[in-house]
């Protein structure tokens, strides 16, 4: 017998609940492997921390280095890291370009917030489904009418 979590692989089921939305919110689908590499990067205490200091605006390395404690040449790795999966942009200074600005990639960060905001919607949760346990209303044949 196959049950219904048979049909769908873990990826679709996972794809299925980023893509739920209520009915009157229609967001964009939601790309599982660019939202799995973007965590895997965040989940990184150092670039969460930048990405959060981030967050309060646009920032050269030298401030990240103050506001963390930590070499540039570090911090610069960890921005490469935010850089290649999209969720920080770099722009050179117009007069000097050897100073770098780094800032939120804010089409990245309305991605992140409607996977999540329609992931985490309480509208998903429903009521219980009696379909198991003393509740439960089953259609099963009365075995003690037939004799058996």
């Amino acid at each position: 017998m196959i049950s219904a979590l048979d049909s769908f692989s873990f990826a679709n089921i996972i794809q299925r609940m980023l893509n739920y939305t209520p009915d009157n919110i229609h967001p964009a689908s939601v790309n599982l492997e660019t939202l799995a590499e973007r965590l895997k990067v965040l989940a990184e205490p150092k670039r969460l921390l930048i990405f959060n200091l981030l967050m309060d605006g646009v920032q050269c390395n030298c401030e990240l280095g103050d506001a963390l404690d930590m070499a540039p040449n570090l911090i610069s790795h960890h921005l490469s890291k935010l850089r290649e999966v999209g969720l920080v942009d770099v722009e050179r200074d117009a007069i000097d370009s050897r100073w770098v600005y780094y800032s939120v990639n804010r089409a990245a960060l309305d991605e992140l917030n409607a996977a999540f905001g329609a992931f985490f919607d309480p509208k998903r949760i429903q009521p219980r489904r009696l379909t198991c346990g003393p509740q439960a209303v089953v259609c099963a044949p009365d075995l003690s009418a037939s004799g058996k």
